[in-house]
């Protein structure tokens, strides 16, 4: 497939500069652009290869002007990272449109009561439970799980691998990554008089709302009663581990290697880093922001705040104390110094006391 610089531009709203006729029939990283390459220019640090880059257009944004020539084509947009992905998302659309699948692969296994929509797509084996509900338009691939009464919305994709367990419920246009687990136990054991540990039994589900895309190998554990919550539009990386009951408010992303513990709630458009650690029974408020490897161990009540560090503590204050703490060594050592010339100094002063007494 082949577009012009004009065509891209017009379906993204955007201005040419450059040579409107010249075409693209790849999309690449701009580092790494070639003749017949269409890039994308949004953080600055890449500034440098627009004027290297042998890619034939790269969008940039309405506030660019280059300080050297270029020999590419330019096409201004807003928001160049958003337009360069619904140009990704376009041009994957078309390279998978000869390998739409539907139909049911054998061997697998549909329980009897199980209900599937139209044009569903089932890889061979895949398990669907009883009482079951698959959506239209829904792709199962092979090695799917999906437990007694559980419901599947219309157009998910679930990947090779990911387990959905018994009354776990998707709402529509979920995307979920092989080997993600939906369901499993909670976390829940009561220690006994003698040091054993009593389990407590998990009867809740998991709720998953619209337009929601997961990771591999991230864990949502069912509620102990109730439902663990994921709202909608909310993006969960790889390797997360949800604990029952939770919360994940609307629209919120969360980088992988995160925990959340039990019965925290998490307000909505959060951004939670990797290895962010979480403790139970929180209540963060709408758009917190965690930095990396930030501990939270106490409720955030203030919108739209960015804490890091761990124990947590807000942007400002960890960025001192993180220049102090780099500063630390040096510090160390000129206390060392001050102390050896505060303890010499004494030492003369009691010799000179001393002599003096001696004199007397």
């Amino acid at each position: 497939m082949q577009f012009t610089a004009k065509q891209i531009s017009d379906f993204l709203s955007g201005i040419v500069e450059g040579d409107e006729n010249v075409t693209v029939s790849e999309l690449s990283k701009i580092e790494d652009g070639k003749k017949g390459a269409l890039c994308f220019l949004s953080n600055r640090k890449y500034e440098n290869y627009i004027y290297t880059t042998e890619a034939s257009v790269v969008i940039v944004g309405t506030d660019f002007f280059p300080s050297q020539p270029v020999s590419c084509t330019l096409v201004k947009v807003k928001d160049p990272y958003s337009a360069f992905s619904v140009l990704l998302d376009k041009y994957n659309e078309a390279l998978n449109m000869s390998s739409v699948q539907t139909g049911i692969e054998q061997p697998s296994f549909i329980h009897p009561s199980a209900k599937i929509g139209k044009n569903v797509f089932v890889g061979a084996f895949s398990y669907i439970g009883e009482n079951a509900v698959i959506g239209d338009n829904c792709k199962i691939y092979q090695q799917v799980f999906i437990g007694q009464d559980a419901v599947i919305g219309a157009d998910c994709i679930l990947y090779p691998g990911v387990k959905v367990y018994v009354r776990s419920v998707l709402g529509n246009r979920i995307t979920i990554h092989s080997n993600t687990v939906i369901g499993s136990d909670g976390f829940g054991f009561a220690p006994q008089p003698d040091g054993t540990y009593s389990k407590i039994a998990q009867i809740g589900n998991v709720v998953i709302e619209d337009d929601v895309e997961i990771g591999s190998n991230t864990a949502i554990d069912r509620a102990t009663m109730g439902s663990t919550f994921i709202r909608k539009g909310v993006k969960l990386d790889n390797l997360i581990q949800i604990a029952h009951n939770v919360e994940i408010g609307a629209n919120s992303v969360v980088a992988a290697q995160a925990g959340i513990s039990g019965s925290t709630k998490i307000g909505e458009q959060s951004l939670i880093g990797g290895q962010v650690g979480i403790a139970g029974h929180l209540s963060l408020a709408k758009g917190t922001q965690l930095g990396a490897q930030a501990g939270i161990n106490f409720s955030i009540t203030e919108e739209d705040k960015q804490w890091h560090g761990s124990p947590a503590q807000p942007l400002r204050n960890w960025m001192r104390a993180s220049v102090l703490f780099r500063d630390l060594p040096g510090m160390n050592k000129r206390i060392a110094n001050l102390e050896a010339a505060v303890a010499d100094k004494a030492k003369h002063k009691d010799f000179s006391t001393t002599q003096n007494n001696n004199e007397r």
